[in-house]
């Protein structure tokens, strides 16, 4: 056997050798330095979706939702977002009658996207018009019955808080005489329900912009009534109004309001400044006037009533409490408007306005205004004689305009006795003598 002879140059010993070994085990330390750092960077990254992700918010429209993330989602990189099980809307039985006629006309009712429980109170309120005299009202209220401020959020002039509204804005309806949501902070404060009213279809601001809104004859020609001020009227049979009114509804609704209570849900009375006649459509294929009222306030209590938990009410003609022909001629039929499903109505009980004499319940008075507690009760005694299951509460306006505070008090025992214990106080510039308010 032949031996080689010792080289120390291909020795692994050697000085190239030992060189060749450092550089592979330089290469080896790279690259576990790097492997380390990528590990460290996956793990951080699992670790922020582990206990910080699930705290980020999500805006889904008017709410805030926060979505937590746990271990057992962690799966992938970036998380998968599970889909949410819907939950069944609760059914809202109509207690209206269906009508192929309206159903037609109108469209189907809409349907909410979400549902609130209501929350309601027994309002004893005053009105105070745009937040007149304010203080003394606040100041009255922490010193009686009084519980409720009716405020107005539009009449017939404009929108009266700052509105963001775009057709209110597009118009120049908005008149900014106060700020909702700070007279909204200040009655809660007191522990005040803030009423917003809304003036509805006696509405001449929008005539230049939208004059296809209005009330016309067959012709098309706009229409002025002699009762109104020989003014123009928006027409009830308008859904595009609808949406106008209650889209103001649900900002105020939004900035705070506790209710909503709707005027001049009516159609115009007495006749036209030129003697033609409205013209609605064939009859045959158009609603009633009442339907088209009910209708609207069908739709505004689930758009608002429905949805937000927020009670809806309407401001009706007393005299249709107990006079068919009146029903006819403004749309606002006393036995079935209490079936549309809102919250209450307001019949405006003003004795004043009966006239000189008024014969009611089998009884004469002449003049009514000489008997506020004998009109409030009667018209209440026979308004619920009308009144089928289901009914709206029935919460009047009652007069603070003409009378002291002892005959304003007879109205508001009248309406206990007849068995409605809220009310509303009606004082056009919200002043209102010192007193308890509790009928006795």
């Amino acid at each position: 056997m032949r031996y080689e002879r010792y080289n120390p140059q291909l020795s692994a010993y050697s000085g190239d050798s030992r060189r060749r070994r450092r550089r592979i085990l330089g290469c080896l330390r790279g690259f576990i330095a790097i492997m380390t750092v990528m590990i460290v960077a996956v793990a951080f990254v699992l670790f922020w979706q582990l206990f910080f992700a699930g705290e980020q918010s999500h805006e889904n429209g008017l709410f805030t939702k926060k979505t937590s993330v746990t271990s057992a989602s962690v799966s992938t990189i970036p998380l998968a977002t599970a889909t949410p099980t819907p939950t069944p809307m609760p059914e809202i039985t109509e207690l209206l009658p269906y009508s192929e006629i309206i159903e037609n006309y109108f469209g189907p009712l809409p349907v909410p996207e979400f549902r609130t429980p209501l929350v309601r109170k027994e309002v004893h309120g005053i009105y105070i018009a745009a937040g007149e005299n304010i203080t003394a009202n606040i100041e009255l209220a922490n010193n009686s019955e009084i519980n409720a401020f009716v405020l107005d959020l539009k009449e017939g002039y404009g929108v009266g808080f700052n509105s963001t509204n775009p057709i209110a804005l597009e118009t120049g309806q908005v008149k900014s005489l106060y700020n909702l949501s700070s007279v909204v902070e200040k009655c809660h404060e007191n522990d005040i329900w803030v009423i917003g009213r809304i003036v509805c279809f006696k509405d001449w601001g929008l005539l230049n912009t939208y004059p296809h809104y209005y009330i016309k004859d067959e012709n098309g020609n706009t229409l002025k009534f002699e009762n109104e001020k020989n003014s123009s009227f928006l027409s009830p049979y308008n859904t595009n109004t609808w949406d106008y009114f209650i889209d103001l509804a649900i900002e105020a609704v939004e900035m705070g309001v506790d209710e909503i209570q709707f005027d001049y849900v009516r159609f115009p009375a007495g006749a036209t400044t030129t003697g033609e006649k409205p013209y609605f459509g064939p009859p045959e294929t158009t609603p009633t006037k009442a339907e088209a009222i009910n209708r609207f306030l069908q739709t505004a209590r689930i758009r608002i009533q429905d949805t937000y938990g927020v009670p809806v009410g309407a401001d009706i003609f007393a005299i249709v409490m107990t006079n068919q022909p009146d029903r006819l001629i403004v749309g606002q039929d006393w036995p079935t408007v209490g079936l549309t499903g809102v919250d209450n109505l307001c019949p405006m009980i003003y004795p004043d306005h009966y006239g000189r004499e008024f014969y009611l319940n089998g009884r004469l008075y002449s003049p009514p205004k000489d008997y506020p507690y004998e009109i409030v009760y009667n018209s209440l005694l026979v308004a619920g004689q009308q009144a089928a299951q289901g009914f709206s509460v029935v919460r009047p306006y009652l007069a603070a305009y003409t009378y002291g505070y002892d005959d304003i008090n007879r109205q508001i025992k009248g309406a206990q006795d007849a068995g409605s214990p809220e009310f509303i106080l009606w004082n056009v510039f919200g002043n209102y003598p010192d007193g308890q308010y509790d009928g006795g």
